[in-house]
């Protein structure tokens, strides 16, 4: 007959066991950041003086198709370019488990941000240089959306940008197709990140740049002369474009850096759909990081 085992023994054996299959530290999290341009996302008319008559009106039908992409995406993060208003975003992020921010630009293509809950966010000042119009132009371009996102204790800020288009890969001495005016706001985000290599702050800047930056592109070379920059789509060509290299961008500064999980890079095509008609003509991109 084998003995049997004390009740101090078998403790000793559970405290073993947790030991070992317990994990030494928590993982922390990794937060998905996505930036989609919605494509003229409105609630408005078709007739409405504010709006040109070939952009896409879309159905209730094709706000669903919309909403079950944005579901299926699942980010905690998403900055939105394109959006008229916070209820046109709510039609696609649900206001029970998303928060929505729009910056108050008087323009129908906004940028804004759709903010998992319950993240919060600290609202900076608007970029509002970044609309380098003049005063009394017909059309004024978008400002910048700048928040703090606070997780723990890591805060992490984001500045949303949709820049001018039709520079999407001239030579830096082009004076048409509005290189001038890209050039001009991509000074001013030099300006901001030197800005936050002052205060140290880890720091993302996302959206619709509409210039196909690559580590080489003068713009890119400009920003990283400044700081140490993390152009996350380098490298890679976008599905969503036929081949072509992405517009839309995601570039981390400082340690947030760091903070990116290698090879998470994704890009969500509509494939759930034969058409692509009523949906956007831009695809989410997407990151996840690992905040400490």
């Amino acid at each position: 007959m084998h003995p049997r085992p004390s009740l101090l023994w078998m403790l000793g054996r559970v405290v073993l066991f947790l030991c070992v299959c317990l994990p030494t530290e928590v993982q922390a999290h990794p937060l998905k950041i996505t930036t989609w341009n919605l494509d003229w996302l409105t609630d408005r008319p078709s007739d409405d003086p504010d709006l040109p008559a070939d952009i896409p009106h879309r159905s209730d039908h094709d706000r669903e198709r919309l909403r079950h992409y944005a579901q299926k995406l699942n980010s905690d993060i998403i900055a939105l370019q394109e959006v008229d208003d916070t209820l046109s975003a709510e039609h696609l992020f649900d206001p029970s488990l998303y928060s929505v921010i729009m910056i108050p630009d008087p323009i129908v293509q906004r940028v804004g941000l759709a903010i998992r809950r319950p993240l919060n966010v600290t609202l900076n000042p608007e970029l509002s240089a970044l609309d380098v119009s003049r005063p009394h132009a017909q059309h004024h371009l978008r400002a910048g959306l700048d928040v703090t996102l606070h997780d723990g204790d890591a805060s992490l800020r984001l500045l949303v940008v949709h820049l001018k288009a039709g520079c999407w890969e001239r030579p830096l001495a082009e004076r048409k197709h509005s290189c001038p005016t890209l050039y001009q706001q991509f000074h001013i985000i030099e300006n901001w990140i030197l800005d936050r290599q002052d205060d140290g702050m880890p720091f993302v800047i996302l959206g619709d740049f509409n210039r196909r930056l690559v580590p080489n592109d003068p713009l890119m070379k400009q920003l990283n002369s400044d700081a140490s920059l993390t152009l996350t789509t380098a490298g890679y060509a976008s599905p969503c474009r036929g081949g072509k290299r992405f517009i839309d961008h995601i570039i981390l500064g400082n340690s947030a850096q760091n903070w990116l999980i290698p090879d998470s890079l994704r890009v969500m095509t509509y494939r759930d759909d034969r058409s692509q008609k009523g949906l956007s003509d831009h695809c989410p991109v997407s990151v996840k990081l690992s905040l400490p």
